[in-house]
């Protein structure tokens, strides 16, 4: 028969409940996932003209050129200068292999603006054109 002689009962156990410190990580992992999602979109800070009528979503095969309020242009979220726009909105058709473009404007940007772009978008390979709106 063997008997145990160390009558030590009182083990001190120094572990770390991870447990709480997960669930802490994963909420703000899901937290900012969320911000930057909504922040990186278009890659200016842009005020959408509000619309009535709810339209479709925007399809994963678009790409998006956005006009700020003080002409500045994006392409995907990436700035691009009116200079080197046709060429950033060709190479960006071509890597989508689409032919549709969706405008998001500010709402104090300028039609004649607006319509610059997508006279460039239409020479640069565009043949569908869609305006992005908020729904009220």
């Amino acid at each position: 028969m063997a008997f145990n002689l160390n009558d030590n009962d009182e083990e001190i156990l120094a572990d770390i409940n991870m447990t709480p410190l997960i669930d802490i990580m994963l909420v703000l992992l899901i937290i900012f996932m969320v911000t930057s999602s909504v922040s990186l979109e278009s890659g200016l800070d842009i005020d959408l003209p509000d619309s009535t009528v709810k339209g479709t979503k925007e399809s994963s095969d678009a790409i998006i050129v956005s006009l700020g309020s003080e002409g500045e242009v994006s392409v995907q979220g990436q700035k691009a200068n009116f200079e080197n726009l046709k060429q950033t909105i060709s190479e960006a058709l071509k890597n989508a292999k689409t032919d549709l473009v969706i405008l998001e404007g500010d709402q104090a940007s300028k039609l004649g603006v607006a319509v610059t772009v997508m006279d460039i978008a239409r020479g640069a390979g565009a043949i569908r054109f869609a305006i992005a709106t908020e729904t009220k």
